[in-house]
């Protein structure tokens, strides 16, 4: 887990949908967020080139040396199986990403903790468990940095409350389709934005995109307990926000489809098994 904690570097922009292809596409040209010309070659001002060049390294796509990982070229690359994210099963998967690679520590906080504490909650109750997060790890923090992330982190998964005129801000939120976070109404407060994250069956979540993520984790062995499936650090019950019961329900739908994947529940031992190692993109890509 990454002690240091970082609240700062998107410049106040959630990532818009198509910014990752973008960014994808300007290193690929062999340019640089530090060249003088970026702002004309991304067609975007300064900030936003700031912005998109924290989301490709905040998303696991590419390195501070401008280099790609292996993410970013299976979805973007010439090859690509969805470079302009029109499937939710890539954004599932960047979700993923985006909490497990702990560089834009909100969102491990958010999945892998807060949500633990409460699924009903508002914007100062999120910023004062990052605030105790940030002085347990000896993380100086600014109250309007962290107020500013949690606004970026909320418009990420979900459309804005209050109106606008920038349709963009409104549509562009890369995760609204998830419907991870939602919106809710008290009425015994005076608190205007109250949200609310409950595990759900997520029948719409690609099983293989589970399969990446248990795969990709590099402290699972070949047997991996359901209680550490449900509710380990970064494990799919936490990022995807899923019920035990649709657990259990794509665990039997993998153990169907893949031979060398098999679920043993003997004596109150619930264990999910690998005959071998499965290549993670191999199952996505299927």
């Amino acid at each position: 887990m990454r002690q240091k904690l970082n609240f700062a570097g998107h410049e106040s922009f959630h990532c818009r949908s198509l910014w990752l292809k973008k960014g994808y596409d300007f290193i690929s040209s062999n340019h640089r967020f530090s060249d003088p010309s970026a702002v004309v070659d991304l067609g975007v001002g300064k900030n936003m080139v700031s912005s998109i060049n924290y989301w490709m390294s905040s998303f696991g796509l590419a390195t501070k040396e401008n280099r790609f990982s292996e993410l970013a070229d299976f979805i973007m690359g010439a090859d690509g199986v969805d470079p302009y994210l029109e499937d939710n099963a890539s954004l599932w998967l960047l979700h993923y990403h985006l909490v497990a690679e702990n560089l834009a520590s909100i969102y491990s906080i958010f999945f892998n903790e807060f949500r633990k504490h409460q699924i009903e909650f508002n914007k100062s109750q999120l910023g004062s468990f990052i605030k105790g997060k940030c002085e347990g790890t000896n993380t100086t923090f600014n109250d309007n940095t962290i107020k500013r992330d949690i606004a970026v982190f909320l418009r990420t998964y979900i459309k804005p409350i209050q109106s606008t005129k920038n349709l963009e801000d409104i549509y562009t939120g890369l995760f609204i389709d998830l419907n991870i976070i939602e919106v809710i109404k008290k009425f015994d407060t005076d608190e205007i934005d109250w949200y609310r994250i409950v595990n759900k069956d997520r029948d719409e979540l690609p099983i293989e995109v589970i399969l990446y993520s248990i795969l990709n984790n590099e402290n699972y062995t070949q047997s991996i307990s359901f209680e550490e499936l449900l509710a380990g650090y970064n494990s799919p019950g936490n990022i995807f926000a899923i019920s035990p019961n649709g657990l259990l329900e794509k665990i039997a739908e993998m153990t169907n489809k893949y031979k060398d994947i098999t679920f043993n529940d003997d004596a109150g031992i619930r264990e999910l098994q690998f005959k071998k190692r499965i290549n993670k993109y191999f199952s996505i890509a299927a």
